[in-house]
């Protein structure tokens, strides 16, 4: 960076989700720069917490740097999820980054629903996401990467995009996945990569043992045609794939495997928040 050159937006949240009797209240919450939450929600009762993430600027320039600590307690439950969609916008040359790291105590479910993110052409963005698990403890999440606005006929041709994505159960690693995405890149178009396709959103349930049959529903969600789709059963893991052209389409079809799936790694039926509705 030039010197005095402007940092950016230097954002961070720290909440802490406890269980206090049958219920989960949100005991802790700080926050400095243009991170906050809305106040707790509690459309399944009071077992369950929804929170709303916001970033009031609405999108995420170069120089930007996020960093998101979520604590979920012994036996306490919580949703997290955000407004509208995440913008990543094009740099004027500065990298911008978000970290998240959520913990969850034993007996506790952090779920981490995010609506799309958006990485603009010309970005250079850097998301990393650590998820640490201990004994007993329940992880969902997922991720809906959308490469240029592509309603308005915008391509991911230049600039970068840097992923890191790691899940920890009692020290042992359950996941693990990093990637480098150029702008304009021949990995782009490859039947290899992303096959001329601008949507892709990966799906991670962690901590509960997955039963053939509630594979075998999963894999009966349909969606759009031409695009693809898989979801494969790892130890303690599941994992689904999505790859297409409409973000919207790739949300639909989560939303499908989530209701499938959070019977058995929840123990609650899908509840969906108000805000995806706006």
């Amino acid at each position: 960076m030039k010197h005095g050159e402007p940092l950016g937006w230097q954002a961070e949240l720290d909440l802490h989700f406890a269980c206090r009797g049958e219920g989960t209240v949100l005991a802790r919450r700080r926050h400095s720069g243009p991170l906050a939450v809305q106040k707790p929600l509690y459309p399944e009762g009071e077992a369950v917490c929804h929170v709303i993430v916001l970033h009031p600027p609405a999108g995420i320039a170069g120089g930007d740097a996020l960093d998101i600590g979520i604590e979920v307690g012994e036996g306490a439950q919580a949703l997290l999820t955000t407004p509208g969609a995440g913008k990543w916008y094009r740099s004027d040359g500065r990298r911008a980054s978000q970290d998240i790291e959520i913990k969850v105590s034993p007996g506790g479910t952090a779920e981490w629903l995010p609506q799309e993110t958006i990485v603009f052409d010309g970005a250079r963005a850097a998301m990393r996401t650590r998820i640490e698990l201990a004994a007993g403890a329940r992880y969902f999440g997922w991720e809906i990467l959308c490469l240029g606005r592509s309603a308005s006929g915008e391509r991911f041709a230049r600039g970068s995009l840097r992923l890191a994505t790691r899940i920890v159960r009692e020290g042992r690693l359950l996941w693990a996945e990093q990637g480098a995405l150029e702008g304009g890149s021949p990995w782009l178009d490859s039947p290899a990569g992303f096959a001329g396709c601008t949507v892709s959103a990966t799906l991670l349930a962690a901590g509960a043992p997955s039963e053939a049959a509630l594979i075998a529903a999963c894999r009966e969600v349909g969606t759009v045609e031409g695009a693809r789709c898989g979801v494969t059963a790892l130890p303690d893991l599941v994992v689904a794939r999505w790859l297409g052209d409409s973000g919207e389409a790739a949300r639909d079809w989560l939303e499908g495997l989530w209701r499938h799936l959070r019977p058995a790694f929840v123990g609650r039926e899908a509840q969906r928040p108000r805000i995806w509705n706006t």
